[in-house]
Formats: C-alpha cells, sequence, structure tokens
C-alpha cells in the first residue's frame, strides 16, 4: 500500500527539515512576523532582514512578515517534512521508533512514534541535558 505525502512542496515554497531551521533573507526590515501555526514552525528575527524558521512538526503553514508601517514585506509558505536520507522507522505491528542513521543509528523523537517509545527516548534525552548542564544551573534547580 503506498501512502502519499502529507505536502507537495511548490517551488516558491521554504522547505524545513524536521527538528531543523532556515534561513529566509527579507528585502527590507521585518518589525513583526505572523506565524499561520505555530506548532508547525517557529521564526526568530536575525538583525532586521533574517529570519531563522524551525521546522517543529510536519506539515504546511505560512509566515508573513510585515513592516514597521504594516505592510506585507513577504508572505512565505512553509512545509515541513522528515530528511528521510538518513531515518529509519521500525515498525512493529502498528507501533513505529524511529531511528536517526548518521552512521550509527540512535533513537530520534518524531511525532507519531509509540507513545511508549516516544517517552522513553523523551526522558533520556531530559537525562542528557541534566547531566551536561553546568554546575551553577543545577545547584540553582536543587
Amino acid at each position: 500500500m503506498a501512502v502519499a505525502p502529507l505536502a507537495t512542496a511548490h517551488a516558491a515554497d521554504l522547505v524545513v527539515r524536521y527538528d531543523q531551521s532556515q534561513l529566509l533573507r527579507l528585502p527590507r526590515p521585518v518589525a513583526e512576523v505572523i506565524i499561520g501555526n505555530p506548532s508547525i514552525a517557529d521564526v526568530t528575527v536575525q538583525g532586521g532582514n533574517l529570519l531563522v524558521v524551525t521546522g517543529k512538526t510536519f506539515g504546511v503553514t505560512n509566515i508573513i512578515a510585515l513592516d514597521a508601517d504594516r505592510n506585507v514585506i513577504q508572505d512565505q509558505r512553509v512545509v515541513v517534512d522528515q530528511d528521510d536520507r538518513r531515518t529509519v522507522a521500525v515498525y512493529r505491528g502498528s507501533l513505529r521508533s524511529t531511528y536517526t542513521c548518521a552512521p550509527t543509528c540512535t533513537p530520534a523523537l518524531v511525532i507519531g512514534d509509540d507513545p511508549k517509545y516516544f517517552d522513553d527516548v523523551t526522558k533520556a534525552a531530559q537525562t542528557k541535558t541534566g547531566a551536561s548542564a553546568p554546575a551553577a544551573a543545577t545547584q540553582a534547580q536543587e
């Protein structure tokens, strides 16, 4: 059974990989950014006319950049998809576990994975992050 992709990217689309960022340079400084669906992508402004667009989950949304006079600088469609070249999905019945393989395979956090697997990988990532926190930050949390 073949499954069609959720979204087909067009030439003018900004394609961002899940959990990665892309730069979007605008022709003039931006004063405000509106994100169609902030659960799909996040945007930060770097300098006056450079946007960093980060893919948060799979899907399609848009970003509208306004200048100080509230004129539209750009209305950009954003497609967030997965980097399939280094990703392996393992299915056990209907339950999926995803791994990033570059070149060694390690667990990856991907929306739609088996909830238990996802929770286990999340806890391991949080433990790793906590263990690598600076000593002062760790003591402040205690």
